[in-house]
């Protein structure tokens, strides 16, 4: 097995399993509840943590790597509301419609 990600905030840590999920990437989460043993243990070590099958290390980090780079594009403009959204969106905030 493989750490891939680790984050002082389990909502990190939650975030990215999702995206390896995503990516159909199994993953297991450790240290879930190793907070309280802070002091005890080296503050890193007890950070939330993500571990792969060493052989889905590579893509697991590949995907890690593209959710964390902002998307490529132009802002584009909602043809029903009018609404300025980000590349990023493929359905206005707004109004509800797609791209």
């Amino acid at each position: 097995m493989k750490r891939v990600f680790r984050a002082a905030s389990l909502i990190q840590v939650a975030h990215a399993r999702n995206v390896l999920t995503a990516a159909g990437i199994d993953s297991e989460l450790r240290n879930q509840y190793l907070a309280g043993a802070l002091g005890d243990l080296p503050l890193w070590e007890t950070w939330p943590q993500l571990w792969v099958e060493d052989p889905l290390e590579p893509a697991a980090l590949r995907a890690l790597e593209r959710a964390a780079t902002a998307p490529v594009g132009t802002p584009w403009t909602c043809s029903q509301c009018g609404e300025l959204l980000e590349p990023q969106f493929t359905t206005c905030w707004r109004c509800g419609a797609a791209d």
